[in-house]
């Protein structure tokens, strides 16, 4: 298995043709059917000027190629799409080429990466595509062997006739393959004879990754181009009102200094040249909109939860009635803050505005998203505007923005000349787009027995929009309940964070759920089991998650963990549903020294089919160590609208030593995927906050857990 960074479509299929033809199939990913045999020879011939999404080729040596359309982030897309292809091809492995498609929206429906919802909108249409080669590869064989395409059967890169014991080889077969008619419908697999899917199959970018070869945007070189940094205000709700660049513009190796916005960016020949001469800019600002601290936010916070602008977002039944004649009521309130992205590789973007086009390439979730920006910028028609994607080192949703693609864009126009723009990591910290600080009150309505008959929940946030999932369990099956929230609009810019809004929502809820448990005197898994079998037998409302997946995963997290038979440790649980997937948790907490300490996180999923095992269980680690790591130490704050952290040095990340031991189980259920980039994220910090609880009698209302007085002097 190889693959082909950012390889020009064009060049390859010129290159495929002169090699001695072969077979080129088109396959929309996320459109419909396959195009007739002709129209793929002439787009092989007019070097991709066909309207097709995606391509599989075969070449005469028996090659396998893939152009993957999606931005690859670290989420294994794109070797998962191959494995995918490769299954139903019944292809040699080692003979799989993976090349990274540019974007084209003529022939992509969704060229994006986020909400976990690639390999599910993709599934069929990739199985479909290799199924389809297959068969014609086949039909081809049964020509030249003269026997019935019924006889035959493929294995390994080869069509086998086990009558005869002849066989061909998928190379030598291609070019016929090519000249007939593509089938109207082809048989799938059944997953019971899946031989790669659900295997774990090494990422396809892991040599040149682990050897150092450009993937990444910051990688990214053009000869003649140039570097630029960019000047930022220093505090959300601040505006440029001077600049004075003398100094700068004097300095060694720069080329220029120019403003766009709120913006100064410094052109120079170097990276180092660039950053020195941007430290000579002597800007004044002067305020343009509420210079806001964090001590505001909580202050509004506690505004909000009392406001009566509330927008209802869910009422069942008669809720104050429930409340009037519950014989105990439970309250909490959690809170949040924002929380910057901080991928590995800071922001970068390489532009070139030109007269008739502008060529732009780099690390971008949504590709389509910087071209419209582009032509926005330029006046350019996007069909003159060229995006070429990089592998991304880390995003967590940050890549989803095209800010700093706009400056390269806007740089590149002022300067007239090709220019990548590089954020430091100071600037990506500082200038970023963060997770939105929430606040959320939870009241609950017990009744004599210890059931549940009343719910509310209010969420409040900073540019959070509406930060409830009012589908979401416990919603029906409790008959009186209220759900409703209130936002406040800040400058300081905010942005999709990995889980978006599931990501503090799931720990509130599941922690609530446990401190509920606790005054019904019930044990936390049992009361969940028992809401979920009233949602499932007598459902209140809409419901927006399966309750037998829920079931079963808690269940199996329960059984995995040993739940409430062990010795030594305290167990918290947690489960939850985001991005169409089911996540059960439990976290062993031991005292140590007075001291609580995680050891061990339990994890089963349910995401569907696994396509690739190892990506998958990198998934649900990265997911709960992020979850783990953000709910126990990270906390941005702000004075009078500046970041207070601008550095790893003053914001605390999860350390390798922290990171426990992991055990992760997935559920197989025959469906198709339904994703896993996200969903094992969200009940990581409930999971560890019930186990801390367990072992200290203190809760964990907000986060980061490390600042709260519960866990001042149990834990450094």
């Amino acid at each position: 298995m190889s693959s082909q960074p950012n390889t020009s479509r064009r060049n390859f299929l010129k290159q495929s043709l002169l090699a001695g033809g072969g077979l080129l199939i088109g396959f929309k990913l996320y459109g419909a059917g396959l195009a007739p045999a002709g129209e793929i020879e002439n787009a092989a011939l007019a070097a991709g000027s066909v309207d097709f999404n995606s391509f599989l080729s075969i070449a005469t040596d028996g090659t396998v190629t893939i152009f993957s359309p999606n931005p690859e982030i670290g989420q294994n897309i794109k070797t998962s799409f191959p494995m995918i292809v490769a299954e139903e091809l019944d292809v040699d492995w080692s003979r799989v080429k993976v090349v990274q498609a540019a974007l084209d929206s003529s022939k992509y429906e969704r060229q994006v990466t986020g909400g976990s919802g690639a390999i599910p909108h993709s599934w069929k249409r990739l199985r479909e595509a290799g199924a389809t080669a297959r068969q014609m590869l086949m039909e081809a064989a049964a020509k030249r062997l003269k026997v019935p395409v019924g006889e035959l059967s493929t294995q390994n890169s080869l069509v086998m006739h086990k009558a005869s014991g002849r066989q061909l080889g998928y190379g030598e077969l291609a070019a016929d393959a090519a000249k007939l008619p593509a089938p109207a419908n082809v048989k799938l697999k059944d997953p019971k004879d899946f031989k790669l899917i659900g295997k774990a199959i090494n990422n396809v970018d892991n040599g040149d990754i682990i050897t150092g070869k450009p993937l990444y945007g910051i990688d990214f070189y053009r000869e003649g181009m140039l570097t630029a940094m960019v000047q930022r205000p220093p505090a959300f709700g601040m505006k440029v009102k001077s600049v004075d660049a003398a100094a700068a513009k004097a300095m060694p190796g720069i080329v220029d200094v120019v403003r766009f916005d709120d913006k100064v960016a410094v052109v120079g020949k170097s990276t180092w040249q660039v950053m020195k001469a941007r430290k000579a800019l002597k800007v004044v600002y002067e305020k343009g909109a509420a210079l806001e601290s964090s001590t505001d936010h909580d202050r509004l916070f506690k505004e909000l939860l009392d406001s009566k602008e509330a927008s209802v977002r869910r009422q069942d039944g008669d809720v104050e009635a429930a409340f009037k004649r519950a014989a105990k009521v439970v309250k909490s309130e959690y809170q949040c803050p924002f929380l910057p992205h901080s991928p590995l590789e800071p922001m970068n973007f390489f532009a070139h505005v030109r007269a008739d086009g502008v060529e732009l390439v780099g690390p971008t979730q949504t590709p389509d998203r910087a071209r419209g920006v582009a032509a926005q910028i330029t006046g350019i028609a996007p069909e003159k505007i060229t995006v070429e994607m990089t592998r991304m080192g880390g995003a967590f949703g940050r890549r989803l923005m095209a800010d700093y693609v706009e400056e390269a864009v806007q740089v590149s126009k002022l300067a007239k000349a090709p220019v990548k723009v590089i954020w430091t990591r100071e600037d990506d910290m500082t200038g970023g787009n963060y997770r939105p600080a929430v606040r959320y009150r939870f009241e609950a309505a017990l009744d004599a027995s210890g059931n549940m008959i009343g719910y509310k929940l209010r969420g409040v946030g900073i540019n959070a929009g509406n930060p409830t999932r009012e589908h979401n369990f416990p919603s029906g099956s409790v008959e009186n309940l209220l759900i409703d929230s209130v936002e406040h609009q800040s400058p300081i810019t905010t942005a999709p964070w990995r889980a978006p809004i599931t990501n503090f929502l799931a720990f509130a809820e599941q922690s609530f759920i446990d401190e509920v448990a606790q005054a019904a005197g019930k044990d936390p898994v049992q009361f969940r089991l028992e809401l979920m079998e009233k949602a499932k037998k007598s459902p209140v409302g809409n419901i927006g998650y399966d309750i037998d997946r829920m079931q079963t995963v808690t269940r199996m997290a329960a059984e995995k963990a040993g739940w409430g038979k062990k010795q030594g440790v305290h167990q918290g649980f947690s489960v939850y549903y985001s991005h169409r997937s089911y996540v059960a948790q439990v976290g062993e907490v031991a005292l140590e020294g007075g001291k609580p300490v995680l050891k061990k996180i339990y994890a089963v999923s349910d995401c569907g089919q696994v396509v690739n095992l190892s990506g998958a269980r990198q998934q649900v680690i990265g997911g709960i160590v992020d979850g783990l790591g953000h709910a126990m130490y990270g906390n941005m704050t702000f004075r009078e609208g500046a970041p207070e952290q601008q550095n790893f040095n003053n914001y605390r990340l999860i350390r390798l030593k922290e990171v426990p031991e992991v055990e992760i189980h997935f559920v197989d259920n025959g469906i198709e995927p339904t994703g896993l980039g996200e969903p094992a994220l969200p009940p990581t910090g409930a999971a560890v906050a019930n186990a801390i609880f367990k072992a200290t009698s203190k809760r964990m209302y907000n986060q980061p857990f490390l600042e709260q007085d519960a866990m001042k002097g149990l834990s450094q």
